[in-house]
């Protein structure tokens, strides 16, 4: 891999990885344009410089659940984080211990990518008939544990998408169901990347983890998470998710087309 196919890979995780479009479906797309594999330490490393954006963007959040603990808005809340945390986590390794592998094929993402667009055209369609809510109830913080595990049994759900989605249909407000899903994604992304990380280095791949490839994907990773994160919460104040919904429509049938073409 090439210093540029490196920086063009970290700039494809860093913009999806939080968006609801599927940041596996793209990096397949991105893969297969530029003729090239990443390995387990390289993916590994891009996956892990979103988590750190993120946790920056929020980072005086997650401060304040911190130290006002003893307030009860807040403490609902960190109960809540903490609680759906543990129930992915627990999802996760049910997974985990079932032997379930993702496929690396581009064909389940594909689809996946396609189911996903008449969801969020679903949900958007019920949150016109419907009065949003601007917290986060204890249904809202199940159902986001579930998509977080859903998205982790299909690959192209969309971990972030799954999650904010989940909250939607459930009458969260777009604002409250991103901070929510990105706030529960943090520690959930820090101990699948640890467990990963502790993987690729038990399998000998400490070396590629330190290839100057893999560390500048994932400091461009890191810097264009950070852009997308901000310019999501800006963009749900006033915006719906169908636009997303009509990209993943686009990116899953360009997905489908590759595979007959790979196929060919």
């Amino acid at each position: 891999m090439t210093i540029l196919q490196s920086i063009i890979l970290g700039t494809v995780e860093g913009l999806t990885e939080f968006l609801p479009v599927s940041s596996t479906g793209h990096l397949l797309v991105a893969q297969y344009l530029l003729d090239c594999r990443q390995s387990d330490a390289f993916n590994v490393l891009i996956q892990i410089g979103p988590i750190v954006a993120v946790t920056l963007v929020f980072w005086r959040h997650i401060l304040s659940l911190i130290t006002g603990f003893m307030r009860p808005e807040t403490r609902d809340e960190g109960i809540k984080l903490l609680a759906c945390f543990c129930m992915t986590g627990a999802g996760g390794l049910a997974v985990k211990k079932l032997g379930m592998e993702l496929p690396e094929t581009m064909l389940p993402v594909a689809i996946a990518t396609l189911v996903g667009a008449p969801v969020i055209f679903f949900a958007e369609y019920l949150t016109k008939h419907k009065t949003l809510s601007g917290s986060v109830s204890w249904p809202v913080a199940v159902a986001v544990a579930a998509g977080q595990v859903l998205a982790a049994l299909f690959p192209g759900t969309s971990r972030s998408g799954a999650a904010v989605i989940a909250a939607l249909l459930l009458g969260t407000d777009r604002p409250a169901a991103v901070r929510f899903a990105f706030l529960v994604g943090i520690p959930t992304m820090f101990a699948a990347g640890g467990l990963q990380l502790k993987e690729a280095m038990d399998a000998g791949q400490a070396a590629a983890l330190m290839a100057p490839e893999a560390l500048i994907a994932a400091a461009v990773a890191t810097v264009t998470a950070w852009v997308s994160v901000v310019w999501l919460i800006r963009f749900v104040q006033k915006r719906t998710f169908v636009p997303f919904a009509w990209y993943r429509l686009v990116l899953g049938t360009a997905l489908i087309a590759l595979t007959f073409t790979r196929n060919g």
